[in-house]
């Protein structure tokens, strides 16, 4: 059974377990861009603040390491830092001339928001309210978009988070499958009250990114789809601006890169925020989300209008906020932006607000009391440190788990003769399993996506594609060349979780080859693989709906899936072994060589 709030209270009784908006990052461009000359007719300015991928972090915790969080760059984390910083940006520009909104993915990535989705899920009966929403609505958010990881759950979760929200979750680009009318609102227009006697209407524009249909692909084939965002922005800012809207930001949970990840599979673009502001008129600015990077200050001129628009976006997990101050003028009987500036604040330059730390402590007691509960006992200390470039044990761990679920899945089943293979990607550099007690945030360090099980159908021909791709994640290296490890992988900017293992085969990653080159002695059970031969293939659904673009998989029959997280499959296992041995699941599947010498002895 998984690992749910009634077995881990059960288990958990028995074993126990100062300066006022200091830190602002500088912006490319200090001044704020002008669009004319001063002058002294009626003036007002008001100021948009801004998160986005907060991705479940409310207090400067790391539930992996159970201490305070640390970073070599001194960051800190969480939503009660951004609720002081908010709330001195209030005292300073007066409440009634902000708004505050975020830019999407903000109830999956620790294991307090895993907590309330599915230990004491707030789509139970009486469930909770998720911290997520109660810390939001305390700081009083105005407006939220969505973000791809909002899905990761089923739409129940988010629709019950929807609920729990006092102001709205916007999806302009998140449609019916059948009527392709908007299944979230698309927008909210927020009036702000000027010493002139005359509002300000401000609209928010809410766009997702078209990717949640590969990602989260069971959950929303048939029930959701999710237009381009140029097209979708195309449609609504016009509108918007008929409806009288003096100004119009954008809140995207898409990048400002212009590129994407997912090849051909979709005919939009994944990071696609700079794009809408060159080609879609009447936008002001932009909060970027998504690509978990800053941007400070990013300018972009509309081809069509000529005027900038403005991007910014704050550093993922509530390390930044983005402010952006607005100038606007009155003429001709309406109110005009005359000018917008950006910059980011940095959440280390304040403490936590005492507010947000009362009202969510019980909560993140109750999550640190969960993920420190002992599951079983390792024999020795594993550890990613090298697992990007050595075929390491604690990968091979995550394989074994998969393998043994769809091999048990698949028994009854016309599939159950066919040998069973798995994929794993070395998602962490410091995950750590150490010797001794076996805890919940240990193994959840070790897999901290919320993946979910599925097999399918490959070729051996298939799999042998699948393993060329994986392998492009290898810098090219001379046989005679010295051998740096920090410079040896991520070739083309291949993040790791796009970087494969694969178990229960044998081969060699020759790095020495181009790319698309290099797989050799593949083998399977001591004999060189049979391209006509088949497999079962489990892998994450990330993957499985198309994640990385890895040849064949999203295309492949699929055989069977669950929505139960990997992440709970590995707790189960070691749970149901009580001894974690690396002689019950390590092998030595692939190695790196050099024109047939390993790399690594």
């Amino acid at each position: 059974m998984p690992l749910n709030r009634r077995s881990f209270l059960g288990k958990s009784a028995a074993t126990g377990a100062g300066a006022a908006l200091a830190g602002a990052v500088a912006a490319p461009s200090a001044q704020a861009h002008s669009h004319r000359p001063p002058t002294r007719r009626k003036r007002y300015a008001f100021t948009v603040m801004g998160t986005t991928d907060l991705h479940g972090h409310v207090f400067n915790w790391d539930y992996y390491k159970d201490a305070e969080y640390q970073d070599a760059a001194g960051n800190a984390q969480g939503l009660s830092r951004i609720s002081t910083l908010v709330r001195r940006i209030r005292e300073e520009k007066g409440r009634h001339n902000t708004l505050l909104i975020d830019a999407g993915d903000t109830i999956q990535g620790t294991p307090l928001s895993y907590y309330f989705a599915r230990v004491d899920p707030i789509t139970a009966a009486h469930g909770p309210v998720h911290p997520m929403a109660q810390a939001m609505n305390a700081i009083g958010y105005d407006a939220a978009a969505l973000g791809n990881h909002e899905f990761n759950y089923g739409i129940d979760t988010l629709r019950a988070f929807e609920s729990q929200l006092r102001f709205p979750l916007l999806g302009a680009n998140a449609v019916d499958a059948k009527t392709e009318k908007p299944a979230f609102r698309p927008y909210v227009i927020k009036k702000l009250r000027t010493p002139h006697g005359r509002d300000v209407k401000v609209a928010i524009l809410g766009l997702t990114n078209p990717g949640i249909a590969i990602w989260d692909k069971a959950y929303v084939q048939g029930v959701l789809k999710f237009p381009g965002l140029e097209e979708q922005a195309a449609k609504w800012v016009p509108k918007l601006r008929s409806m009288g809207a003096d100004v119009v930001i954008v809140s995207a949970h898409s990048g400002a890169s212009g590129t994407s990840s997912w090849g051909d599979q979709l005919p939009y673009v994944e990071n696609a925020a700079a794009s809408v502001a060159a080609k879609v008129p009447g936008i002001d600015a932009i909060l970027v989300g998504h690509a978990h990077v800053e941007i400070a200050q990013q300018l972009v001129t509309n081809e069509k209008t000529g005027r900038t628009v403005v991007l910014a976006e704050p550093l993922c997990y509530a390390e930044r906020l983005a402010q952006f101050d607005f100038e606007l003028v009155w003429e001709k009987g309406r109110w005009s932006v005359d000018s917008v500036s950006s910059k980011l604040l940095n959440s280390n330059s304040v403490p936590d607000d005492p507010k947000i730390t009362k009202l969510l402590k019980a909560d993140h007691d109750l999550v640190v009391k969960y993920v420190n509960q002992v599951v079983g006992r390792a024999t020795t200390t594993l550890t990613t440190e090298d697992a990007r470039y050595k075929d390491a044990p604690i990968i091979d761990l995550i394989n074994q788990v998969q393998a043994d679920v769809v091999t048990e899945a698949l028994k009854s089943t016309q599939y159950a003769s066919l040998p069973v293979l798995s994929q794993a990607s070395p998602f962490s550099r410091t995950s750590e399993i150490p010797a001794g007690d076996v805890t919940i945030r240990d193994l959840s360090s070790l897999y901290v996506y919320d993946n979910t099980l599925v097999a399918k159908l490959l070729t051996g021909a298939q799999v042998r594609a699948y393993l060329e791709y994986s392998a492009q994640y290898f810098v090219r290296t001379a046989a005679d060349a010295a051998v740096d490890v920090e410079k040896l992988t991520n070739a083309e900017n291949r993040p790791d979780y796009n970087y494969d293992y694969v178990s229960g085969l044998a081969y060699d990653i020759d790095i020495t080859q181009p790319a698309g080159s290099r797989i050799r002695n593949l083998t399977f059970r001591g004999a060189a693989l049979d391209d006509a031969a088949q497999f079962v293939f489990a892998v994450n659904n990330y993957r499985a709906n198309g994640g990385g673009a890895f040849p064949h998989v999203a295309s492949a029959p699929e055989l069977w899936s669950e929505s139960i997280e990997i992440r709970t499959r590995i707790a189960e296992w070691v749970t149901a072994k009580g001894v974690l041995d690396p002689a019950d699941f390590a092998s030595v599947d692939w190695r790196l060589t050099r024109d047939g010498t390993p790399v690594f002895s």
